[in-house]
């Protein structure tokens, strides 16, 4: 199973914007059945799916500190076929704390999700924190890839940088040298001289990793995330469509057979 984290540290990258779309364009694309896992204190995926993150009784705070919360207490369908959410609220503030005794806290979430796979998923997409804390460490050990997205702005590439440092020393801490930064998307993409500038020493530095699109501004995206929708429910056919949907089918990996549906029974 597929196990693709949306990380890093500093915040207005649009990781929420890509990992919702990317998760619904595999479901809604390829016909995968999606997990989408919200561990922002903000629940920001949840909200853009259309989920009143704010009145549910439980959320994914719930699931990693109590053993008597199962995922399919948590789970929330989405409107897009095949595309569940584990949705996050501001309790995740204080997951650090609760499970600060335990040896296997960096775990919990790994730990937890074991039951996805048998629940029929083929896919978990993780919308990170903008930090690198133990929740996102919890990330990290629950991933199998790791995709950057990053503002072409002033002191990215160190921020880039720093991120596929920490992901290397969790892999060889965590014993997982699989653990890899697979994609680094730029974002909030303008035809500037400073835009250019840092996409180029990122080609340099990501040769390999580097996505061919990068996401400029539409509107039509951000009008989109207001209305509790994906960019393909409320906008098909408009310009943010076509760079997420060109973003989402590089980092799947090219074209790929659509599966039969099937509903996943979650444990």
């Amino acid at each position: 199973m597929r196990r693709i984290a949306f990380i890093n540290e500093k915040g207005g990258t649009c990781k929420t914007t890509l990992a919702v779309n990317t998760a619904a364009w595999l479901a809604r694309e390829k016909g995968l059945r999606v997990l989408l896992v919200d561990l922002d204190t903000q629940g920001h995926a949840g909200k853009v799916l259309g989920v009143d993150v704010r009145t549910l009784p439980r959320n994914v705070f719930h699931l990693l500190t109590d053993e008597a919360v199962r995922l399919g207490d948590v789970v929330q369908r989405s409107a897009v076929e095949g595309l569940d959410v584990l949705p996050a609220y501001k309790e995740m503030a204080d997951f650090p704390v609760v499970v600060a005794g335990d040896a296997r806290r960096a775990h919990r979430l790994a730990d937890r999700l074991r039951a996805a796979e048998d629940a029929g998923y083929d896919a978990i997409v993780f919308d990170a924190p903008p930090s690198m804390g133990l929740t996102t460490r919890n990330i990290l050990v629950a991933s199998t890839e790791v995709v950057v997205p990053v503002a072409l702005t002033y002191l990215a590439l160190d921020g880039c940088a720093e991120v596929a440092d920490t992901v290397r020393q969790v892999g060889e801490a965590e014993g997982r040298p699989e653990l890899r930064v697979t994609k680094v998307v730029p974002t909030l993409y303008r035809k500037t001289a400073l835009a250019t500038a840092i996409l180029e020493r990122l080609k340099a530095y990501f040769p390999d990793a580097l996505a061919a699109t990068p996401l400029g501004y539409d509107v039509k995206v951000d009008e989109a995330q207001s209305h509790g929708k994906t960019i393909w429910e409320y906008a098909p056919k408009s310009r943010g469509a076509r760079m997420l949907a060109a973003i989402a089918a590089e980092l799947h990996g090219g074209p790929a057979p659509r599966k039969k549906g099937r509903t996943p029974k979650v444990a």
